[in-house]
C-alpha cells in the first residue's frame, strides 16, 4: 500500500475538492454526511494518513523536546530523563536522546540538529564550550534547561537544575578526614566542566581547613569514564606511599576504581576506603561493602526539569527557576 498518499489523491478519488478533504479530515466547516462518509471511506481505502511534519510547521510545534546528555550509559542521567520524561509524556510531549560523549564539538553538531529540527525544547547537560550555540538557541525563543553542569559563562536567564556539587564534595571529604585518612587519592573529573570543578574545589576547601595541603601524586584527572578509575588506581598503588582512601568524584570512575581494586587483591574497607560522588551499581555485584557515597536524586531532578519545561510550554513562564538538590551522605 501505498504510504505517499495526498489530501490531493483523496480528493481526486473521492470526486470533491481537496478543501472539502481538509474540511472532514480535520472535522472543522460543513460538509454533508453523504460527503463526509465517501472521503472517509475513500481516505481509508487509500491508507491516507495525515502528514505529521507538515502539521507541526504549520502550528510551529512538534511536541519533541530534545536531550543532550554527555554519556547515555551512565544510569544517573538515564534517571534523569526518565524523570523528565514521566513528566512530559503526559503532556503530549516526547523526548529525542542524544549522547555527546564528553565531546563539545559533538555537542555543538547535535544542539544545532535539535535547533534545525525544530524541537519545541531542550535540555542539556553539557560538556562545556557551546555558550554560543546555547545562547542563541535561548534568544530564539526555544526553551532550554540546563541539568546538572552549567556554563562555563553562566547566563542566569537560563534555567538551571543542578545538585550542590561543592558542599557535597566537602561533607564527603570531611567524612575521610574525621575517620583519620590524610592520604586521600582523588580521582577528578574533567575540570572543564562545572561538575568536575566543584568537586574538586569542595575537596580543597576540606584538606585546607584541615590544614593539609595537596599533593600531586595523589591527584588523577580523569574524564568521567570507567577506565579512568581503573587507571588512577595503577597509578595510586604503583607507589611507595599508598593511599588510605580514594574518593572519586563520578559514580562510574568509582565502579572502575572498585574494578582495579579488586583486580589486585585490595579488599574494601580493610586495605582502602572509597568514597565516591554518587552510588555505585556495580559494588552490589562485587559484594562490596562499606563505600561511602553522595546519595543523589536524579529522578527528582529530572521531574523538576519536566516541570519547568511545561511550565515554559505550557502557560509561557518567563521567569527563570535556578533550583539546586542538597545530596546526602550515605554508607553502603
Amino acid at each position: 500500500m501505498n504510504n505517499n498518499v495526498t489530501i490531493k489523491d483523496v480528493a481526486k478519488a473521492s470526486g470533491v475538492s481537496t478543501a472539502t478533504v481538509s474540511r472532514v479530515l480535520r472535522n472543522k466547516g460543513y460538509a454533508s454526511n453523504e460527503i463526509r462518509e465517501k472521503v472517509l471511506s475513500t481516505a481509508k481505502m487509500l491508507n491516507y494518513q495525515p502528514n505529521a511534519l507538515a502539521r507541526s510547521l504549520k502550528n510551529h510545534q512538534t511536541h519533541t523536546i530534545g536531550v543532550v546528555i554527555p554519556d547515555i550509559s551512565n544510569p544517573y542521567f538515564m534517571r534523569i530523563s526518565r524523570g523528565i520524561e514521566d513528566t512530559v509524556y503526559q503532556n503530549g510531549y516526547n523526548l529525542i536522546f542524544a549522547s555527546a560523549e564528553e565531546k563539545p564539538k559533538k555537542e555543538n553538531e547535535l544542539l544545532n540538529l535539535l535547533f534545525e529540527k525544530r524541537v519545541d525544547a531542550i535540555v542539556l547537560a553539557t560538556s562545556g564550550q557551546n555558550e554560543e550555540i546555547v545562547n542563541k538557541i535561548k534568544n530564539s525563543r526555544i526553551p532550554i534547561v540546563l541539568v546538572d553542569r552549567e556554563l562555563t559563562e553562566q547566563n542566569e536567564s537560563i534555567d538551571f537544575v543542578a545538585e550542590d556539587n561543592f558542599n557535597a564534595a566537602f561533607e564527603l571529604t570531611n567524612y575521610l578526614l574525621s575517620k583519620g585518612h590524610t592520604r586521600i587519592g582523588v580521582v577528578n573529573g574533567p575540570q572543564t566542566v562545572s561538575t568536575g570543578i566543584e568537586r574538586y574545589n569542595g575537596f580543597k576547601k576540606a584538606i585546607q581547613e584541615y590544614g593539609l595541603e595537596e599533593d600531586p601524586d595523589f591527584i588523577f584527572n580523569g574524564n568521567f569514564n570507567q577506565e579512568d578509575g581503573e587507571n588512577a588506581v595503577k597509578n595510586f598503588f604503583n607507589r611507595n606511599n599508598k593511599p588510605t582512601a580514594i574518593i572519586s568524584f563520578n559514580n562510574t570512575m568509582s565502579f572502575g576504581v572498585l574494578l582495579q581494586l579488586t583486580r589486585m587483591g585490595y579488599s574494601l574497607p580493610r586495605d582502602v576506603v572509597l568514597a565516591s560522588y554518587g552510588e555505585v551499581e556495580g559494588a552490589k555485584l562485587l559484594k562490596s561493602p562499606n563505600i561511602v557515597y553522595v546519595s543523589q536524586s536524579p529522578y527528582e531532578m529530572g521531574v523538576r526539569v519536566g516541570e519547568i519545561l511545561m511550565n515554559r510550554l505550557m502557560n509561557h513562564s518567563t521567569e527563570p527557576v535556578i533550583e539546586k538538590f542538597r545530596p546526602k551522605i550515605l554508607i553502603e
